[in-house]
């Protein structure tokens, strides 16, 4: 959404709608939109080259699709419904081994919140908690990128437990979801833990916050896609 667009078009591109009858200014239903992207536009929004053509239609998603059908059936809901689920803070994530498809899922689903004119925060968990130590040269530093990771309208956390499991990393998690939890928005999340695992590796209390904004998580199977287009090494 640019500044000089409204895409309910019912303003000017201000966020005012203006009655000239009464000389007066109401709230555009665009104002909140405008209002957190201004504060997230910082963040990390952008879909990486890698997955900006991913579709249903096309590989890997569609191979996916006759191995997982329920799976793609899921994530399809949530995209075709995006909207509806931002508003209400419901999120998604996504379990399997590396190389079966979550995170271009994932993708797919931050994509149609983009493309919705929603706010989107993209990040693995190891970079957001480097830069949250980065941002602890201040107290406002510091609240100031926690208030901004919560005021995004959906917040795509990649790789959940790739991160080294300190005290610290699982405070700051908990922190993060909670937060989002507490200002009922959205997650979409993916992870290689298996179910018995993340309450280990993330914390309960992390872990019931995200099911609470999540679901069931939706489990993902197969060999790693990516192997097919590796060069088998040279044997001598």
């Amino acid at each position: 959404m640019t500044p000089e667009s409204c895409p309910f078009q019912a303003c000017d591109g201000s966020g005012f709608v203006i009655d000239e009858a009464t000389n007066t200014a109401t709230d555009c239903r665009c104002r909140a939109t405008r209002i957190a992207a201004a504060r997230t536009r910082s963040l990390a929004g952008r879909i990486p080259r890698k997955y900006r053509d991913v579709s249903f239609d096309r590989p890997p998603v569609s191979d996916i699709a006759r191995v997982a059908p329920d799976q793609i059936r899921s994530v399809r809901r949530y995209v075709r419904d995006v909207e509806a689920n931002l508003d209400s803070g419901r999120g998604l994530w996504l379990q399997g081994d590396v190389g079966t498809g979550k995170t271009t899922l994932a993708m797919l689903v931050s994509r149609a919140a983009l493309d919705a004119g929603r706010s989107v925060a993209i990040y693995s968990l190891p970079r957001l908690l480097n830069l949250l130590r980065e941002s602890m040269d201040s107290e406002t530093g510091m609240l100031d990128f926690m208030d901004r990771l919560t005021a995004v309208d959906l917040l795509h956390l990649d790789d959940l437990g790739a991160e080294n499991q300190t005290d610290w990393v699982l405070e700051q998690l908990y922190s993060i979801v909670n937060s989002r939890y507490e200002a009922e928005r959205a997650i979409v999340a993916t992870t290689n833990l298996m179910p018995d695992e993340l309450s280990d590796r993330l914390g309960a209390r992390t872990v019931s916050r995200l099911v609470e904004i999540c679901g069931d998580l939706i489990p993902l199977f197969g060999e790693d896609k990516r192997r097919e287009f590796r060069i088998p090494a040279h044997t001598a």
